[in-house]
């Protein structure tokens, strides 16, 4: 007897030692990130107009700045600043040291503007693959223009020198204005501002959850423009898990997941999956 409990007491003592050293030595990406501090595990961070006046994560592997103020038609004021910080990340990854991303949104005429021709901007011709838009319609052609005319402005009156230099991520949430009965339309925006970026040559990339992208647009065909984006997904909890979300499905099916977010401590970061 006192020779089978001396063996479990060694026993139950080496398990507690197991569980302490495995508390302690823990990989670091299955828990949060140290707050501000991505390099390390080659996080960057995407910050905008709720990080004016706030100090910036620091030993970020790259930066990605909103260009808007919340929604698709203003500036983020702290826009100069931010891409002066994104300037200084590491640059680690694949991803571009440097990259945008603009808010979206479908408002219909319920919004500040709404375009009534397919000229922008004014007197300038824009081929719209939805026909011609007419004062009133909020069907898929005016919603294209609406779009092209959000990434003319994005491209031009933000602030954004050489805006063909840049990734441009187009943010879809269902926090700003969409359509609740026409996916089409919706989608059409998001072509429209696709189009301009790509006359420009820049590139674009698709930044949503699969869930928000289900509802606001829907399957996207081999045809349009978007069929080929990569995806940005946001929706993970941990960096571990946001490592793991490169595995899942992209936004459409000829993309690829090329990013992920995970928010932890205050902050934005993001996991390059390339």
């Amino acid at each position: 007897m006192r020779k089978d409990a001396t063996r479990t007491g060694l026993a139950a003592a080496c398990a507690l030692w197991l569980m302490i050293l495995a508390l302690v030595f823990a990989p670091p990406a299955a828990a949060a990130p140290p707050p501000g501090d991505g390099a390390p595990l080659l996080l960057g961070n995407d910050v905008s107009w709720p990080q004016c006046n706030k100090a910036l994560p620091k030993g970020a592997a790259f930066g990605i700045v909103g260009v808007n103020n919340g929604l698709a038609n203003t500036t983020n004021p702290c826009l100069k600043e931010q891409l002066a910080w994104a300037g200084t990340t590491a640059g680690l990854t694949g991803q571009p040291q440097v990259a945008l991303y603009v808010n979206t949104a479908n408002p219909g005429t319920a919004g500040s503007w709404w375009p009534t021709n397919d000229k922008y901007p004014a007197g300038t011709a824009v081929h719209n693959p939805y026909g011609p838009c007419r004062a009133g319609d909020v069907g898929a052609a005016c919603s294209y223009m609406y779009g092209y005319a959000k990434a003319y402005d994005d491209a031009n009156i933000r602030g954004v020198r050489d805006p063909a230099g840049y990734l441009w991520w187009l943010d879809v949430e269902t926090g700003n204005s969409w359509s609740s009965s026409d996916k089409t339309a919706n989608r059409a925006v998001l072509e429209g501002m696709t189009e301009f970026f790509h006359s420009i040559e820049a590139d674009v990339g698709i930044y949503s959850t699969g869930y928000q992208w289900g509802q606001i647009v829907g399957t996207v065909s081999s045809t349009s423009n978007l069929y080929t984006l990569p995806s940005w997904l946001a929706g993970a909890r941990t960096a571990s898990g946001a490592k793991a979300n490169c595995s899942n499905a992209p936004l459409t099916a000829g993309g690829k997941v090329t990013l992920t977010q995970v928010v932890s401590r205050g902050f934005d970061y993001d996991y390059s999956c390339i």
